[in-house]
């Protein structure tokens, strides 16, 4: 375990927790899958007073940036496993404590971000929190709007199978407006302590990606709209029950209502809509026992009650079309069961075993109507080994059980990406994957750090995408089980602090990731990629601290990535370009802080591709080829932030 106190971030003056645990050494931040059904995993890799945050809906970044740097005592970094923490699957966590008492903190917060085409957009975040000797609270609200950037004016061009080549120009947009309030009180409660959590958010959603012809008479026109309303409450108690262990039992009901309609015209208007309501009801309860400092154990088990109601409609020139899976009910009822043991037997040694038991049994009523039980064991057993101070090597060997995502489940329209409607398929296994992992983390310069890790995955019933037939003779493209197949990362990270030349202060961080993957294509038999894997990602950041000028600069540099879809009758590809983010923030005084940020000062694109097949791709034929390249303007983004209190 690996410390850092107030004296590691004496002179950056940084605002919050979110900002130190990014500035970290040999540490990325996970925020987690909050989508993902159940607690255990979907959570992220920091920890809060060595618990996971309670919520799940509520951002593990939005968590982080309520806690003000000044109410932090330390950070410990656990690395490969230590007995009496819960690594949540993790190779790397970072543990948060925060200082006892403290009385009111507050923070008030005003940004605007100003797009590249005079959109001006604020955002207003007041947050408190204080206690009362053994009561804690929080509250906050967060309100304003935001610019998806993904969208923007740009060029196009079709060519046919036979050749012709049709140019057009793209006319895009795209934002929306959120609402948040959120709530914590923790207080003691039958000789233990409980911490309850609310949250309500809200989104309004709306984009517009339209293709102009030369002859200005010919457009197709799409504009979507989202709306979503989640709400989330919870609840954890925890007691000690003698001096070596401790009893923890969390609640937590969320739900979430959404509503999308999408309306496309190029001379045939289409419309699609779709309402999805889902809940999730949970319970959990974990109970650890510390033998000794070197030898700890928990077990426990987790209930999950999932349900999704969906009902989806699409229309052709007024006419209806039949959507398999259109409208399906789904509930599953899931149980996991799980032992946990650490041990140290050496300074030099750990060693981290967990073996879990998953049964869910999944139900349809509706368009499609099925019912089957999923049973999975998942071991998972790390080696964690420091040879000397600087150096560790942690080898991991698991079986990993993906969730399903509901999302899956029901139809969507993409009639922007070319591809139209996809339908949805609730006769989905999750996906399973034998885990081999071998990481090497060397420590330098005080500060500095290197990690190169390799990992293999061994997939069976990988989701990906396949073909369904309707009654009425349409073909669609849906997610489907498309076999076994192979994944390979090879993952980079590295903190090089360079005070060694002259630099004092300043900090270099990447991180680089690059994939190899193969499945059977369902359609073609042949071996491909994974759908959706981006082979290569890497992203890098320069920052310098100048205390005596009360300031922090650098830069964000976000690798472009590429990445490809299959579908029976087509094949997308994305690109993203390499882009810039350089920022400055000043401290006039300990409790102001300003930022100045220019998200894409060297104005990225992204460019999407589709080709298009007479056919199911399998048959042969020439495709015809879009090209969609966008062209994504500068931003200004200006931040500034009061806090009160410690």
């Amino acid at each position: 375990m690996l410390v850092y106190g107030p004296e590691f971030f004496a002179n950056t003056a940084l605002p919050t927790a979110l900002d130190m645990v990014q500035r970290l050494p040999g540490f990325t931040l996970d925020i987690g899958n909050g989508d993902a059904r159940g607690i255990a995993g979907n959570t992220g890799n920091v920890l809060i007073d060595g618990k996971p945050p309670a919520s799940k809906t509520d951002g593990l970044g939005e968590i982080l940036r309520r806690i003000s740097a000044g109410s932090v005592a330390r950070i410990e970094l656990i690395r490969g496993g230590a007995p009496g923490i819960d690594m949540q699957g993790k190779s790397v966590i970072a543990n948060i404590v925060r200082k006892p008492g403290g009385g009111f903190r507050g923070v008030a917060a005003l940004a605007v971000n100003n797009s590249w085409d005079g959109r001006h957009v604020p955002t207003l975040r007041l947050e408190g929190s204080g206690d009362d000797g053994p009561r804690r609270w929080e509250l906050g609200v967060l309100g304003g709007g935001f610019i998806d950037d993904g969208y923007a004016g740009g060029h196009g061009v079709r060519i046919s199978p036979t050749g012709r080549v049709t140019p057009f120009d793209i006319d895009g947009e795209a934002d929306g407006k959120t609402a948040q309030a959120t709530g914590v009180y923790e207080t003691p409660l039958l000789g233990g302590k409980v911490r309850l959590n609310g949250r309500v958010y809200a989104e309004r959603y709306k984009s517009e990606d339209n293709a102009i012809f030369p002859d200005q008479r010919h457009a197709e026109l799409n504009v979507d709209h989202f709306r979503t309303t989640d709400t989330e409450l919870g609840g954890t108690f925890t007691r000690k029950l003698g001096e070596r262990t401790t009893l923890e039992v969390v609640g937590l009901r969320q739900s979430s209502d959404q509503t999308t309609t999408s309306d496309f015209t190029d001379g045939v208007a289409s419309a699609f809509a779709l309402k999805r309501e889902s809940t999730e009801t949970i319970g959990r309860t974990v109970l650890k026992y510390r033998a000794s400092e070197r030898l700890s154990f928990e077990g426990g088990g987790e209930y999950a009650l999932n349900a999704l109601d969906s009902v989806t409609r699409l229309s052709v020139a007024g006419a209806p079309i039949n959507l398999p899976a259109g409208g399906v009910e789904v509930e599953e009822d899931r149980i996991e069961l799980f032992a946990k043991a650490v041990w140290r037997p050496t300074d030099k040694w750990t060693v981290d075993g967990t073996l879990r038991y998953e049964t869910s049994k999944i139900s349809s009523d509706g368009d499609v109507e099925l019912g089957k039980t999923l049973r999975y064991l998942k071991p998972r057993l790390t080696l964690t080994w420091a040879p000397v101070a600087s150096t560790q090597v942690r080898l991991r060997a698991e079986r990993e059980v993906g969730q399903l995502d509901f999302d899956d489940f029901v139809a969507e329209a993409k009639f922007t990406e070319s591809t139209g409607v996809t339908a949805g398929n609730p006769d989905l296994n999750p996906e399973q994957a034998w885990v081999g992992e071998v990481a090497v983390e060397q420590r330098f310069w005080g500060a500095g750090s290197l990690t190169v890790a390799y990992r293999r995955f061994e997939l069976k019933d990988v989701v990906d995408r396949g073909p369904v037939f309707t009654p009425d003779g349409d073909i669609f493209d849906r997610p489907e089980n498309i076999g076994d197949g192979s994944k390979d990362e090879l993952s980079v990270e590295f903190s090089v602090p360079l005070a060694r030349i002259g630099l004092n202060g300043a900090t270099l961080k990447g991180d680089l990731v690059r994939r190899w993957s193969r499945v059977e294509d369902p359609t073609t038999g042949e071996t491909r990629a994974i759908s959706r894997l981006r082979p290569l990602e890497w992203n890098a950041s320069y920052t310098h601290d100048v205390p005596t000028r009360k300031l922090t600069y650098g830069a964000e540099v976000y690798g472009g990535w590429r990445q490809r879809t299959y579908s029976f009758d087509q094949e997308r590809i994305t690109k993203l370009r390499t882009f810039v983010k350089p920022f400055v923030e000043y401290r006039p005084r300990p409790d102001i802080n300003m930022r100045l940020e220019l998200p894409n000062v060297t104005g990225r694109g992204l460019k999407r591709t589709v080709l298009t097949y007479p056919g199911p791709r399998n048959l042969g034929g020439a495709p015809s080829l879009e090209d969609r390249d966008y062209d994504v303007g500068q931003m200004v983004y200006f931040r500034i932030r009061k806090t009160l209190g410690g």
